[in-house]
């Protein structure tokens, strides 16, 4: 901490030669070293701290400014070094300003009585009646916010955690605001009880009031033109600009809100993409985005979700007000103008098109299409699994994570197949057996709780769920022997008998952490009995699971393996493992040629509508031909040919260890 002096005779003399006024010279405070020439048209009441001001700092397009204060109001302040101020149309007030921060055509920046800064703000989020409301700090992952949101039933967690927020809340409560080393705040309107991080960009903001802006040295955040935002925490590496308009929101690390969006009671976790539409007690899981002006998200849970143009849900019945929610689960789109009626539950990677009147409940069927036809809705089990899109998705998701934050928040497993979707496709398997067992072979048409189903897609979708299911556990196995250095068939298997059982059971995604469920109830419960006592224990043992996410995958695959062949892990041969290698290699080239045949539909002639204006048919090919290249040289079809490739030369490479193995 810089140590102070009172300024001498003469150097009052200069400042107030330099139009500067004081209620008092013998409150304002400085630096030793303080120099009066970078000091100007300043006003000063309050105690106020003043560092040395000697550089200068370089604004956009090379322009330089002498660091100083410059036609400002200070009131109770301390300042920082190489800190420029200028041009404040109104006051600062209750503020320390750190080092090398501009400050600059503002109107007021000041404290209002103390503030925890957006911490311990209560989010009524899914049930706009509050029924599932939670507070929010600055360091809340989704996955803590799903298991207070969800798990209410566990309600000595939940009081306990939201005990644990508010002591956190209390903790950073301060009647001084603050604004980190090397942020800037430009052309800014009001800024009232608003703690800001350090390199953080403001510019242009209207109105921010009680929050924090988290931004860091390693991840800046952005709150950019006329935005207006009350009672919120934005994290490191986000930008909220362009009229988005916040309220009662936590916005977490590398999220865009901008152009006209406006969310009020929801909380946002990392990479979300808010665009022109609506939020209103939202959850939105990592990477959800919504880019469209008629968009409306509502009371419900989304994640990795594509919401398309007009897309919005029902979350009243006019009966006993907004009380219903609903879940789309991971990795699921909605189309233009789709509409679902809550409560509903939509499973995981679905493709949701068209209005749905009823109260689906698709979660058994991962990776299908629910479309509607005639006011029905009508489910194709699994198809997305052949779909180029999804597959694309899946790529894409780890190549748009923002953060670059060393601290991370949220663990986000990214994972399309793990035990979560697997145990998914077991049971859809087993249910799309049973009803066809029931309705008979000949059933044209069959139904499934508010959904129908056709004879072929049944079919199909056990097909689709029965190749998945073998891919993923042939994806685990090869992974497990790869690990390990194995030098007889003893040793291998001794080496695929699972070393914990941790893993065992039905697994859940916590907003994305993909863990099972046994471990995430012991959390629960190591919470409620004390031995987990403050948030920081429940945040590491929640990133704990994600580490040994590998570990417990095994675990349970394992499991799922022996049930598949019928015989126990110690029990296997070698012909058993080549055999279940080279189902694999078939089932994972299988579904990549459908991928394959599935992309090929965008290279087809009506795919070319549109092109080669003013031109024949060769003026048309041509055309998209230069727009799109060709699909051999696609670079998604070139990474499904190569893709085939590798895993076909895997799947030999296993196989020839093993038997060079069974050879000893």
């Amino acid at each position: 901490m810089n140590a102070y002096r009172n300024l001498q005779p003469d150097e009052i003399d200069r400042l107030e030669s330099q139009g500067c006024v004081a209620d008092d010279w013998s409150e304002l405070l400085v630096v030793p070293d303080f120099r009066t020439s970078t000091i100007h048209r300043c006003r000063f009441t309050g105690k106020n701290y003043l560092g040395l001001f000697s550089e200068e700092i370089l604004l956009p397009g090379g322009v330089k400014q002498k660091a100083g204060l410059y036609n400002a109001w200070l009131h109770d302040c301390r300042v920082g070094d190489q800190t420029c101020i200028t041009d404040v149309r109104g006051y600062i007030a209750g503020y320390d300003i750190g080092d090398h921060v501009l400050i600059a055509s503002c109107d007021r920046i000041y404290m209002e009585g103390e503030s925890t800064f957006g911490n311990g703000v209560q989010v009524d989020v899914l049930d706009e009646t509050g029924g599932r409301q939670l507070l929010i700090y600055d360091r809340l992952s989704a996955h803590t916010a799903y298991l207070m949101a969800f798990y209410r039933y566990y309600h000595n967690f939940f009081d306990i955690v939201s005990a644990l927020i508010g002591e956190y809340a209390g903790s950073v409560k301060s009647a001084r605001g603050s604004v980190g080393s090397f942020s800037r705040i430009v052309d800014t309107g009001q800024i009232i009880n608003v703690r800001i991080g350090p390199h953080a960009l403001i510019t242009g903001a209207s109105r921010l009031q009680e929050g924090s802006v988290n931004s860091n040295i390693h991840d800046g955040s952005l709150v950019g033109n006329n935005v207006v935002a009350e009672r919120f925490i934005i994290s490191s590496g986000t930008e909220v600009s362009d009229h988005a308009v916040v309220t009662n929101c936590f916005v977490g690390q590398g999220c865009v809100l901008s152009k006209h969006y406006s969310a009020i009671n929801s909380l946002f976790f990392s990479n979300c993409q808010g665009f022109n539409g609506e939020a209103c007690s939202v959850f939105a899981g990592p990477f959800t985005v919504s880019h469209h002006k008629s968009t409306l998200l509502i009371a419900g849970l989304f994640s990795f979700c594509n919401a398309g143009s007009g897309s919005n849900q029902s979350n009243h019945m006019y009966k006993l007000g907004p009380i219903h929610h609903g879940i789309v689960e991971r990795g699921s789109k909605t189309t233009s103008d789709s509409y679902l009626l809550w409560p509903a539950r939509i499973g995981p990677f679905t493709l949701v098109m068209g209005r749905h009147y009823k109260n689906n409940d698709t979660s058994d069927m991962p990776f299908s299409y629910l479309i509607e036809n005639k006011d029905e809705s009508w489910l194709a089990p699994g198809i997305n699994l052949r779909s180029v899109g999804t597959i694309r998705d899946a790529m894409k998701w780890p190549r748009r994570d923002r953060r670059k934050d060393p601290e991370l928040l949220d663990s986000i497993n990214f994972n399309l197949l793990s035990p979560f979707t697997i145990q998914r496709m077991v049971r859809g398997k087993q249910i799309l057996g049973q009803i066809r067992q029931i309705s008979g072979e000949t059933t044209e048409t069959y139904t499934w709780e508010t959904t129908f189903i056709s004879r072929h897609s049944l079919l199909r979708g056990i097909e689709l769920y029965d190749m998945a299911i073998v891919k993923f556990l042939g994806n685990s196995l090869i992974s497990r022997i790869q690990k390990g250095s194995c030098s007889s068939m003893e040793e291998l298997l001794k080496w695929l008998k699972p070393e914990t059982d941790k893993g065992e059971g039905d697994w859940i995604d916590a907003c994305g952490l993909i863990a099972p469920k046994n471990e995430v109830k012991k959390l629960l419960r190591m919470t409620e009995s004390g031995e987990i006592a403050h948030l920081e224990e429940l945040e590491n043992a929640l990133k704990s699971l994600h580490r040994e996410y590998y570990e417990m995958e095994w675990t349970w695959a394992s499991a799922l393996l022996e049930e598949t062949l019928g015989k126990k892990i110690e029990e296997l041969t070698s012909d058993d493992l080549i055999s279940f290698i080279g189902l694999w290699k078939n089932c994972v080239t299988g579904l990549d040629k459908l991928l394959y045949e599935d992309a090929r539909k965008e290279f087809k002639l009506s795919a070319m509508t549109g092109f080669g204006m003013d031109g024949d048919q060769r003026i048309k090919e041509q055309d998209f031909m230069m727009v799109r290249g060709t699909f051999e040289n696609n670079r998604f079809v070139t990474e499904v040919v190569e893709h085939i490739r590798k895993k076909s030369e895997l799947a030999d490479k296993i196989t020839e260890a093993i038997q060079a193995l069974d050879a000893l």
